[in-house]
């Protein structure tokens, strides 16, 4: 998979931009708030319809326009494809080889790609929240009618929430509730099976790659851990069981959300967790630890996006190079090397191991600009 061209108009600093893309790796250098990190993003909302960096579309519109517009040509397996997708204060339209999309779920996954930026080293020793947002991303785009189930659940859940703040648990009616539970669960479960069976397979490969990194003195453990029961195993949960698991649990901690003014229970609870040699990275592990355990989930998501698309996704690094030591570096250097179509933001060349890199593409970019 390769973008050949990407053109923005409107987006954050760039009124205009046109750009014929490297099939390798493609650096992008210049000082802090240039718009390094701005040219990513618009790959990722091109990927994704949406940013890694805010939920509000509107900060992805420049001061100066109405929309923004990102447009890329882009070569697959099974042929060159045109995306096109436009945000204004009316939503989004999205297109494919100039067709309309009538879902946003039809357009994601056309575009796959596999970010590393330094907020995700706090995937192992961040928040919850960071894992599940993780978790989310990845699986929307192979998977686009899991970010369906998502965004069903994150309004039924807000929608209830409101409820729970603003009744008293006498004064509540018992049907709206039943109404809410069936339909957190029912989308609740869905993707709580989706994680789980993304989890059990990142892991394969996240175990074996993180050996490699450490020369086999390290076995990395990484383990899903939603808010209530799921047996331990890879094989998916009945899902009429975990329904009514689902539930019973909403049933049980009713008087407790009503006091605590909020949904106890489902999938906005989910966690990760991680273990060396059988010990908690994330309240024990060393920050070099910490960081590969990082490096080797990110690596892993590449093999099983690779394994579930049938080719690589592209690979974006924001200026994440710098935060790793020259061992992690070259790790990471030599696994997307003549594979992975690659883009790097960074400050200064003197933090990228350019000895490792071969024939990369250099841009400069300043005041949203570029030069070669």
């Amino acid at each position: 998979m390769q973008l050949k061209s990407i053109e923005l108009h409107g987006f954050r600093n760039y009124d205009s931009l046109q750009l014929a893309i490297g099939s390798g790796v493609n650096i992008f250098i210049g000082p802090n708030a240039q718009g390094k990190t701005n040219l990513l993003e618009a790959i990722h909302v091109l990927a994704l319809t949406k940013s890694h960096r805010t939920s509000k579309d509107r900060e992805l519109i420049g001061w100066n326009a109405q929309t923004t517009r990102i447009r890329a040509e882009l070569e697959r397996k099974y042929g060159n494809m045109t995306l096109e997708l436009q945000i204004s204060s009316q939503g989004k339209k999205a297109k494919l080889n100039g067709l309309e999309q009538r879902k946003l779920s039809g357009f994601v996954g056309s575009l796959n790609v596999v970010l590393f930026a330094p907020e995700d080293l706090d995937i192992v020793k961040g928040a919850p929240g960071v894992r599940r947002r993780f978790m989310d991303m990845e699986i929307g785009q192979v998977h686009p009618g899991y970010l369906y189930d998502l965004s069903q659940y994150q309004k039924v859940l807000q929608q209830r929430n409101n409820y729970l703040k603003a009744t008293d648990a006498s004064k509540a009616s018992p049907e709206l509730m039943e109404v809410w539970n069936e339909q957190l669960a029912a989308y609740g479960v869905k993707m709580m099976q989706k994680r789980k069976n993304f989890i059990y397979h990142l892991q394969q490969w996240a175990e074996k790659i993180h050996a490699g990194i450490t020369a086999g003195t390290e076995k990395l453990e990484v383990a899903y851990k939603p808010s209530f029961g799921m047996e331990d195993k890879s094989e998916p949960q009945d899902e009429s069981s975990l329904f009514q698991q689902f539930m019973i649990k909403l049933t049980q901690s009713r008087e407790q959300e009503f006091r605590r003014g909020m949904t106890l229970t489902g999938p906005h609870r989910d966690d990760l967790a991680f273990a060396i040699n059988g010990k908690d990275v994330q309240s024990f592990g060393s920050q070099g630890q910490q960081r590969t355990a990082a490096l080797s989930l990110k690596l892993a998501e590449l093999e099983l996006m690779r394994e579930e698309i049938g080719e690589y996704p592209i690979l974006l690094l924001d200026d994440v190079l710098s935060e790793l030591d020259q061992t992690r570096q070259t790790q990471l250097i030599e696994t997307f090397q003549s594979r992975v179509q690659t883009f790097i933001t960074t400050t200064g060349l003197e933090s990228v191991n350019m000895s490792r890199l071969r024939d990369a593409a250099v841009f400069h970019v300043r005041g949203g600009a570029l030069m070669q």
